[in-house]
């Protein structure tokens, strides 16, 4: 066997971005693409956080050069739009196929607790299976 085996701790870390990060980035991309203004006070409420906390992410975000804030106006930077277009994508997907495989047992939380383990073969390959399907 030639197979390194981690905690699944070990697996979680090795990226930059948390998933608490990716849930914000997607949430912005959301709004972009719908033609939406967003601020930490709407964030917040988008995301079912304390507007203290939002300030905090949003802080990092911008540390990480992926989010803007001017004039209390949140944007994606290059890097964050890109970042997030992936996001969203991802959950997309998800939410095709699980809402396909499981009908009426299909729920949003499904697609939030996997698209933050999924890989991205495993995804293309989900991908690739609904085209065929649909």
């Amino acid at each position: 066997m030639s197979e390194e085996y981690f905690t699944l701790t070990n697996y979680l870390h090795q990226n930059y971005i948390t998933y608490a990060m990716e849930d914000y980035l997607e949430m912005l991309y959301r709004t972009h693409i719908q033609k939406e203004t967003l601020n930490i006070t709407k964030l917040s409420k988008l995301l079912h956080v304390k507007k203290s906390s939002c300030s905090k992410m949003v802080a990092k975000l911008k540390n990480y050069e992926l989010v803007t804030n001017i004039n209390n106006e949140l944007s994606l930077t290059k890097t964050g739009s890109k970042i997030a277009k992936e996001l969203y994508n991802r959950h997309e997907i998800l939410t095709i196929f699980l809402s396909k495989l499981n009908k009426n047992n299909f729920t949003l939380d499904q697609v939030e607790k996997i698209e933050h383990f999924i890989d991205p073969i495993t995804l293309k390959n989900i991908q690739k299976l609904i085209h065929n399907i649909i």
